[in-house]
């Protein structure tokens, strides 16, 4: 792979993109890293102003449905590599509005391959597509057994459907174009800078305000949670490092019952405030189910491992109390978020006469 990469990343002002983002400008001075990022609700500035002023880092802002705008980015930048993380992603806001889903799941992701299709048709070498999607693809689980990179697609909500589609899309690049891809299906991420709408910052800003912490039906359902740092350099192992036309399964190996893992977060922001005991559990409060709530989620990352040598770096424990410590010490990150005042930081940044 040449040294002088001129990577675009998409999405890279939202929650794990900014860390991909962030991780690719520091750990590569020499690779020219272009961030992407519309700012819609989740996509937030603040989230990397730490890298914004570094040599090779370009911030773009832009969305990838503008087919015309995102040609035109090709043709102008010159990219070699794309890292598609762009996505919408959250299950109750695909039931609500399941047309915004298609559009930026799959007319943005066709817009990027056919934009990549066009300027690199006369020559793939030393190209790439990666493209960053969920397991939530494969569907449901029962009490046992794990998502293979093999196992069929069986989607269950607009989102999962959404980013199917994607993934159908890319491979059928790669089979018809020739298109030098990768994807990567990955398991619930938690972490710094994840847009309170998500279980665990919600929770955690509840707690601090003392509101009800909502639990769909009756907490049973299951998932594997992966500290967003941990995939980020799965990320970079998987684009320096995967096989062309590969599927890569990325998990945390760490599978929770979502009222269990609510309960551990209480426990563990009262010990750091110095509350009562059980003080915040107090908070829980039953909701009625999401439509189509998908029993389990388990991932199996084991090839992920053994071919390209990645494993998880903490336990969930200690993701969570890391976690914990983070928002607690950023807590105007969150003030910012849940007012809208975040919005504004764009327009600070770069003012236009």
């Amino acid at each position: 792979m040449k040294k002088n990469k001129r990577i675009l990343i998409t999405g890279g002002a939202g929650f794990i993109g900014s860390h991909v983002v962030r991780l690719f400008v520091k750990k590569y001075p020499e690779y020219e890293i272009f961030n992407l990022d519309d700012l819609t609700y989740a996509g937030n500035l603040e989230n990397i102003h730490d890298v914004s002023s570094a040599k090779n880092y370009h911030f773009i802002k832009e969305n990838i449905v503008n087919e015309k705008s995102v040609l035109e980015l090709f043709k102008t930048h010159k990219f070699d590599s794309i890292i598609h993380l762009a996505a919408e992603s959250h299950v109750d806001r695909s039931i609500s509005d399941p047309m915004a889903f298609v559009q930026t799941n799959v007319i943005g992701t066709l817009n990027l391959l056919n934009a990549a299709k066009s300027l690199w048709k006369d020559n793939l070498e030393d190209k790439l597509f990666y493209h960053i999607s969920t397991d939530e693809v494969y569907g449901s689980l029962g009490e046992s057994g794990f998502f293979l990179e093999t196992t069929a697609y069986d989607p269950q909500s607009p989102y999962s459907a959404s980013k199917a589609s994607s993934d159908h899309f890319v491979r059928a690049y790669a089979n018809t174009y020739k298109m030098p891809t990768v994807i990567s299906n990955c398991s619930n991420n938690y972490g710094p800078n994840q847009f309170p709408e998500k279980l665990i910052p919600l929770c955690i800003n509840n707690i601090l305000n003392s509101r009800p912490l909502p639990v769909y039906g009756k907490g049973e359902n299951v998932r594997d949670w992966l500290y967003v740092i941990d995939h980020a350099k799965a990320i970079d192992n998987i684009f320096h490092h995967g096989k062309n036309g590969e599927t890569y399964n990325v998990g945390g190996l760490n599978e929770w019952k979502n009222i269990d893992l609510v309960q551990a977060l209480c426990d563990i922001v009262d010990a750091k405030l110095d509350n009562p005991k059980d003080h915040s559990k107090k908070l829980i409060t039953f909701v009625k189910d999401r439509a189509g709530h998908d029993e389990r989620y388990a991932i199996d990352a084991s090839k992920l491992m053994s071919e390209i040598n990645w494993k998880p770096s903490v336990t969930f424990e200690i993701g969570l109390s890391k976690t914990v410590d983070w928002y607690l010490s950023n807590q105007s990150w969150m003030q910012n978020i849940t007012s809208g005042e975040y919005k504004n930081y764009y327009n600070k940044q770069y003012q236009t006469t």
